[in-house]
């Protein structure tokens, strides 16, 4: 794959990975849009990878905590803040994995992946998260956390598999529609996206069994590395950006592109 194509794709899934706008969705227009040849699975979950270890760095003294507690967490107990922590990811990780492996085995993965459909989710759920941030209470904030929120916020994330919902846009949404702040919302989020990424990154592992070229390790390496880096500034800028102002520009921009899209599907 031409390393232009993979700067490319690096950017965007960096970008818009922890913003609600869909970085699946993105990733999957490229190629309908520009004509080129779609890069596969493959490549989009390398790019969720390295957006894996930016939100690692962010959130690093929150993640330290709860992967210092996992063990105990992974026993049923949660006395300690990280324990908790780990044990309401794992909580809340439950319904992806299993509606992620549904996914997989019903066939439907693939053919999700069209510009009809993304364009849809982007409208659909971009009203639904203008909606949950507007007219929502902020009373909660991350100590606030819950199995039952946990669980709730859990199949929010699961029903992000839809290209276009936007794994940060559906959890956020739901964080929301709970009353936890803007900023605690997110930060639940992002938090959420560290065990689900590992999971994806773990098919990806063993995907690449029976294709592990040297030249397709090139390109994940890459993409990895720039997506890293791109993904961390936009989480920087982000989180400064909640602090006085809400999620209504990019919904805006959800249902401009949405628009767009269903123009180009229907005509």
């Amino acid at each position: 794959m031409p390393l232009y194509y993979l700067v490319i794709i690096a950017l965007i899934q960096g970008i818009t990975e922890f913003l609600p706008v869909s970085s699946s969705g993105h990733l999957i227009l490229l190629p309908s849009l520009t004509g080129a040849e779609d890069q596969g699975q493959v490549i989009d979950v390398a790019a969720h990878f390295g957006t894996l270890f930016a939100v690692i760095a962010f959130f690093w003294a929150d993640v330290r905590s709860a992967a210092i507690g996992l063990p105990k967490a992974l026993t049923g107990h949660g006395t300690t803040q990280g324990e908790r922590l780990a044990q309401l990811l794992i909580i809340a990780t439950i319904p992806v994995v299993i509606a992620g492996f549904a996914l997989k085995m019903s066939g439907y993965n693939d053919a999700l992946r069209n510009i009809t459909v993304i364009g849809w989710t982007m409208i659909i759920f971009g009203i639904v998260l203008w909606y949950f941030d507007t007219k929502c209470p902020s009373i909660k904030n991350t100590p606030d956390w819950t199995r039952k929120d946990a669980v709730i916020m859990g199949l929010w994330q699961a029903i992000a598999l839809i290209p276009g919902v936007s794994r940060s846009g559906a959890t956020i949404s739901g964080a929301r529609a709970l009353g936890y702040t803007r900023s605690d919302a997110a930060k639940l989020a992002m938090l959420m996206s560290i065990p689900t990424i590992i999971a994806s990154a773990t098919l990806l592992v063993l995907s690449l069994n029976a294709q592990s070229s040297a030249t397709l390790w090139r390109d994940i390496l890459i993409v990895v590395a720039l997506s890293f880096g791109a993904a961390l500034v936009a989480l920087s800028l982000m989180m400064k950006l909640l602090k006085s102002v809400s999620f209504t520009p990019y919904v805006i921009y959800r249902i401009a592109l949405g628009a767009v899209l269903l123009v180009i599907a229907y005509t």
